[in-house]
């Protein structure tokens, strides 16, 4: 029975490392001054953003996909996943939304918001982790 689980537990392993890389970087982001980025600053910013769409990436085009393509078959956990994904995706939305606003591709990135929008996202992020937590302890049993 664990060989059959074993590529879903990869999956969990990618996201949980994503999510992990993630968070620290949250935490250093957070701590940029208000003002333009540049330097560091910029390379910092660039780099949260395209680890924040892996993270995200990883839930959906990882667990939620094998999940949604019916590979699930213990039916508990689908179902589960059916009712937890739609909040899940609002998260994916304000994620989303943040990478677009702050990409480095930007000419000038401001600052001036950035706080405000970390704490907006850090908010849908740890919704997104506790409904992430339940569906990984339901599918690990």
């Amino acid at each position: 029975m664990l060989e059959r689980r074993s590529p879903v537990n990869q999956l969990i392993d990618n996201m949980l490392n994503e999510r992990k890389q993630l968070l620290a970087l949250l935490l250093q982001t957070s701590k940029l001054k208000l003002g333009n980025a540049d330097g560091p600053d910029k390379d910092l910013l660039e780099e949260f953003c395209q680890v924040l769409v892996d993270y995200i990436a990883a839930g959906h085009f990882g667990l939620y996909e094998r999940i949604s393509q019916g590979k699930e078959r213990r039916r508990p956990i689908a179902d589960m996943a059916r009712t937890l994904y739609p909040k899940i995706e609002q998260s994916t939305q304000v994620a989303l939304e943040f990478s677009s606003k702050y990409n480095s591709e930007r000419k000038k990135t401001g600052l001036n918001n950035l706080h405000i929008d970390l704490s907006i996202l850090g908010e849908a992020l740890t919704t997104r982790i506790e409904m992430e937590d339940q569906l990984i302890s339901r599918i690990l049993k």
